[in-house]
């Protein structure tokens, strides 16, 4: 999962490694092959009515659950326990630091990064640049999981709106 060649993205964890970009699954039913690959936001498929898009992109709610057991699988382990995050960094975080790790990556999709730009509006350069539109953030379905830009249905408030949770300071940190 904190492989960033596979899971991890700049912007969360991804719902499909990346790994499958280059090698696509397939699995041989009847004679028939039966291929994932990775996409990183909309899916390239028919399969399962259409919008098959479980194939790569950042997911909020998957993400908050994993942070939410990271959180708690720290309060058994404590900060002795610690993992290489990312894989093969050599830097090495508690579990309650790899979850605020990846709350920050979800974070990242809203906020402005060094240009200026938030990656949830990639896809509406004239938006970022507007005066009167750059702050009005849309809380879209899924996020690409390359690049942060915001993907499906523009009006997800229920399970994005969990970035909010995760912009709050926790207590005891």
């Amino acid at each position: 999962m904190l492989d960033e060649t596979e899971f991890l993205s700049d912007y969360g964890v991804r719902a499909l490694s990346r790994a499958h970009l280059e090698r696509p699954y397939v699995l041989r039913v009847d004679g028939k092959d039966l291929t994932v690959r990775y996409t990183s936001a909309e899916s390239d498929s028919r399969q399962f009515g259409g919008n098959s898009n479980w194939r790569g992109p950042i997911w909020f709610p998957v993400n908050f659950l994993i942070i939410e057991s990271l959180q708690k699988f720290h309060h058994y382990y404590g900060d002795d326990f610690k993992v290489e995050c990312p894989t093969g960094s050599g830097n090495y975080l508690t579990i309650a630091q790899v979850a605020a790790e990846l709350s920050s990556r979800l974070a990242r999709i809203f906020l402005k990064n060094d240009a200026g730009e938030r990656p949830v509006l990639r896809q509406y350069p004239q938006l970022q640049a507007d005066p009167n539109y750059r702050d009005c953030i849309p809380f879209y379905e899924f996020f690409d999981g390359d690049n942060g830009r915001g993907a499906g249905a523009s009006h997800q408030t229920g399970w994005t709106g969990l970035i909010a949770k995760l912009l709050m300071p926790r207590a005891n940190e």
